[in-house]
């Protein structure tokens, strides 16, 4: 069976920053830095990706916070500004492996909500086999369980299994797993992993 490769989405093939959103909402950096680090934060946001609907996380939030109700409320229908663009290069290797017939999977901590907001509006993703989506299984990275999804899924299990991902507990998962697993810097170190894996 033909070796598979799986990437990570944020920050491996998209730029994903929260600030790209909440910058045009909060004009002082001080107080944008504040918002950033108690508000809207990546750990809050973990909770969506994980499988908690907007419906509880936003009202919550705004229960807390209410002074910013506006701009958590920006965070629930706005969420696609806070991806600025690709990953520079990345989308070309994508191409390049669907163009030579290797089989591409995602497997990404995102949330159903958002990903149903932002799957339709990225083509890039008609290339891939099957996308696992954490918020969608109610399971995320680095949990075991949404390995297992990925292994039943593809039909593929250890070395069979070439992953990129940013985050190195989300690597240290798949090798744990026999994955061919490699930390993400860039496109160009990316490229020569492929290479290296007789993938490109």
């Amino acid at each position: 069976m033909r070796k598979a490769v799986v990437f990570d989405i944020g920050r491996v093939l998209f730029h994903w920053q929260l600030g790209a959103l909440f910058e045009k909402l909060i004009d002082h950096p001080e107080e944008l830095d504040w918002f950033l680090a108690n508000v809207v934060t990546e750990e809050w946001h973990f909770e969506h990706d994980a499988g908690r609907p907007l419906a509880e996380m936003v009202p919550e939030r705004i229960a807390l916070y209410p002074q910013y109700e506006a701009q958590i409320r920006a965070y629930a229908t706005r969420f696609n500004e806070t991806v600025p663009g690709p990953v520079e290069g990345s989308h070309e290797l994508v191409a390049r492996l669907a163009a030579a017939g290797v089989p591409l999977y995602c497997l990404t901590n995102f949330g159903d909500e958002f990903w149903q907001m932002f799957r339709p509006t990225q083509p890039v993703f008609d290339h891939f086999a099957d996308i696992i989506v954490s918020g969608v299984e109610k399971v995320a990275k680095p949990d075991a369980r949404i390995y297992e999804i990925m292994e039943a899924r593809s039909g593929r299990t250890g070395a069979a299994l070439f992953f990129t991902d940013d985050n190195p507990a989300n690597v240290a998962a798949a090798r744990a797993r026999g994955w061919d697993a490699h930390i993400f810097t860039d496109a160009a170190s990316l490229e020569a992993q492929l290479v290296a894996a007789g993938l490109l």
